[in-house]
């Protein structure tokens, strides 16, 4: 039986916080990347946070990622895959802006967007969400605290390549590598 941190509700809950966390940094950002580590690992270090309200992993931001490479590359995708993690890293995920194209739209042209794609050790739980960039036009007739709605979609099979990427560099060992 896996540990509360080796869950899907863990994972959500983190990709949760990873959302909320890139939103508040606002739009035009550059690709970022979490390690997800067990709270039990950094207790001390967040003694403040009260057990009851303490997510099973810890959020923790890798500032390493090389200013050249932009969202959605190859360069990318071949930089997660390379990133081999300590066993005390439980998952990963990855936030990235992307064009995204809705072919069930009326508009099918593409839109900027967030891909959030995160995955743990334990296989088959990961989890990718899109968030669409609203346009002047929705901003303008949702009010004024439009930019703080966050509209999410996701499912199975989204991204399974940034998904393959990351789960590539978890199953790595940092001890074999050079």
């Amino acid at each position: 039986m896996s540990s509360p941190e080796l869950s899907q509700p863990a994972l959500n809950r983190a990709m949760t916080e990873a959302v909320e966390f890139v939103h508040a940094e606002g739009w035009d950002a550059r690709p970022t990347i979490f390690a997800l580590v067990p709270t039990h690992l950094v207790a001390d270090q967040l003694a403040a946070m009260e057990e009851e309200t303490a997510s099973p992993l810890t959020l923790i931001v890798q500032d390493n990622v090389p200013e050249n490479i932009e969202p959605g590359s190859e360069e990318l995708a071949d930089y997660v895959s390379r990133l081999a993690w300590p066993r005390e890293v439980a998952g990963a995920i990855l936030a990235q802006e992307i064009k995204f194209r809705d072919t069930s739209s009326e508009d099918p042209s593409p839109r900027p967007a967030r891909l959030y794609s995160g995955a743990l050790r334990e296989e088959g739980i990961e989890t990718t969400l899109l968030q669409l960039r609203p346009t002047e036009e929705e901003l303008e007739a949702a009010g004024p605290f439009a930019e703080d709605d966050i509209q999410l979609r996701g499912g199975p099979q989204v991204a399974p390549g940034v998904i393959a990427a990351l789960r590539y560099g978890l199953n790595q060992d940092p001890d074999e590598l050079d």
